[in-house]
């Protein structure tokens, strides 16, 4: 979004969905009110401050798993720090996420070697790598893979409950309390011919969905307690700055009435992506307009990404999006295989779900059918009231009645199934354990076709960064003052393609840390 553009106004009504705890938004028209005078799209010149409200040495936007680690560190660090968070209670959009934390190497947190699992820090290193896309940030990774197994100490540390014990198999998240857990696609193609798989999703102690919410309450509450000034109803407005010393301060709305904070280290940059501003989403990544479900706690309109655009801060990666398509549990379902409209297989089915949905939103006409046969036929847990758009007694049947061309299923089937009768799947290569052929009758077709299915999303993209949290302008130089983590910033999770459950919350806590502490330093 242009700096010079208006503000993009958006109120989201909160609808917390039952079965996966995940929050979406439905943005409803604007206000009829004025626009405010301050926007996150203009920074304010110091010139134009009358006075200073509130004084700091670190301004924290957002108190959600980035803003509140950044502050636990920065008052490490001896700064005084003060937060603001727009909405009436913290957490932010991770307080309703599962609460997985990805993280390994160094052969492998407490947990991993407890049951069994060698996790070495270039397997991890190589797999967020791969993770990464083409824009994988190399130094960033690198500092991760070899401080991820002691920032897992550092949560416990915090007060962030994890039972210790390994819950198998394949799972969006998981329902029980359990702690390890297989979250991307380690175990498979082509990232597991790489890397030595290893389980490496870390889930707060809670038990259904939304573990989130103890991580954040942990988190959150240990910020405050070691002193970090908390504001809450604060809707940081716009950027102070100063032609000499950069970003000095931020202008802040808490409870109607506009205060004016001098942050003398920087301001923090935590308030999350742009997936509830449809306006950016259009603009920025309009593939992801295809999901009808957001994953966010509502506030997660890009007014951080604006402020940071407001004086100068270059974004990368703005197209890339999280998007996951229901088709698991019952993890039986993994082992049916999905064709588009021209009747062909066209991914491994046992990679991550978000992996999998990637490809099916941009399937030809946007179709794309799960074909299943009786002996695994299920309902998917989050989208029981699933299409089946084709039910037969033979694949033939299934193929006409899909309009599919002639022979073209029936001929995708018949070559799966042979070699899945011998444990191989040379075209996408799915792992031995979900190879079984689609032989018991009856034969059914579930509709993963846009309009039938409820895709999740949120963005990626945000202000470039260095890893220890300094904005970058177009020419890659820090911009004096500024600071940014979470998904504000573009971390480790910048391609939709290769995200892993728990990377958002790792990235977030991990480099909210370094971010708070290279604050403090300044």
């Amino acid at each position: 979004m242009p700096p010079a553009s208006a503000p993009s106004i958006i109120v989201c009504i909160q609808k917390p969905d039952k079965e996966t705890g995940m929050s979406t938004t439905t943005p409803t028209p604007p206000s009829p009110q004025a626009a405010p005078h301050h926007s996150p799209a203009r920074a304010c010149r110091v010139e134009d401050v009358p006075r200073w409200d509130i004084e700091t040495d670190v301004a924290v936007i957002g108190f959600g798993a980035a803003g509140s680690c950044a502050a636990i560190e920065a008052r490490a660090a001896g700064a005084e720090v003060h937060v603001f968070e727009v909405a009436a209670a913290p957490g932010g959009s991770a307080a309703w996420s599962g609460g997985e934390v990805y993280v390994g190497g160094s052969g492998g947190t407490r947990v991993q070697r407890e049951h069994g699992f060698e996790d070495s820090t270039e397997d991890l290193y190589t797999y967020l790598m791969m993770a990464g896309g083409p824009g994988a940030d190399a130094e960033r990774v690198r500092v991760y893979a070899e401080k991820a197994a002691a920032h897992f100490d550092w949560l416990e540390a915090q007060g962030v409950p994890f039972k210790g014990t390994y819950l198998p198999g394949k799972w969006i998240e998981p329902t029980t309390d359990d702690t390890l857990l297989w979250s991307g696609s380690e175990a498979a193609w082509p990232f597991s011919a790489r890397a030595k798989p290893a389980p490496r999703g870390h889930t707060a102690q809670f038990k259904g969905w939304g573990g989130g919410k103890v991580l954040m309450e942990k988190l959150c509450a240990r910020a405050e307690a070691v002193g970090a000034i908390v504001h809450c109803n604060a809707r940081a407005l716009s950027l102070i700055v100063d032609h000499a010393q950069g970003v000095v301060g931020v202008i802040v709305r808490i409870d109607g009435e506009e205060k004016f904070v001098r942050a003398r280290k920087g301001v923090l940059l935590c308030a999350g992506g742009f997936i509830v501003n449809r306006d950016m989403v259009a603009r920025f990544a309009p593939a992801a307009l295809a999901c009808t479900e957001v994953v966010s706690g509502g506030n997660d309109d890009g007014s951080g990404i604006r402020m940071g655009m407001s004086v100068g801060g270059a974004t990368i990666h703005m197209d890339q999006f999280f998007a996951t398509i229901p088709f698991f549990p019952p993890e039986s379902l993994v082992k049916g295989i999905f064709v588009n409209a021209r009747g062909e297989r066209f991914i491994n089915e046992d990679a991550y779900h978000g992996r999998v949905g990637h490809y099916v939103l941009r399937q030809p006409e946007g179709k794309a059918w799960l074909l299943v046969d009786n002996e695994i036929f299920g309902r998917p847990v989050i989208q029981p009231d699933v299409e089946v758009a084709a039910v037969g007694e033979s694949w033939e049947e299934v193929e006409q009645e899909l309009g599919l061309p002639a022979g073209s299923l029936v001929h995708t089937v018949t070559e799966f199934n042979r070699h899945a009768a011998e444990g191989e799947d040379p075209l996408f290569h799915k792992a031995a354990n979900w190879l079984r052929p689609l032989t018991e009758a009856p034969f059914a077709a579930l509709s993963y076709c846009i309009g039938d299915l409820k895709a999740h999303a949120f963005t990626m993209g945000g202000l470039h960064t260095r890893p220890s949290g300094e904005v970058l302008d177009a020419d890659g130089q820090p911009i004096a003052g500024l600071f940014a983590a979470g998904r504000t910033a573009c971390g480790l999770p910048r391609w939709g393609e290769g995200y892993s459950s728990g990377m958002s919350l790792g990235d977030s806590t991990f480099f909210g840390r370094e971010a708070g502490r290279a604050a403090a330093r300044r």
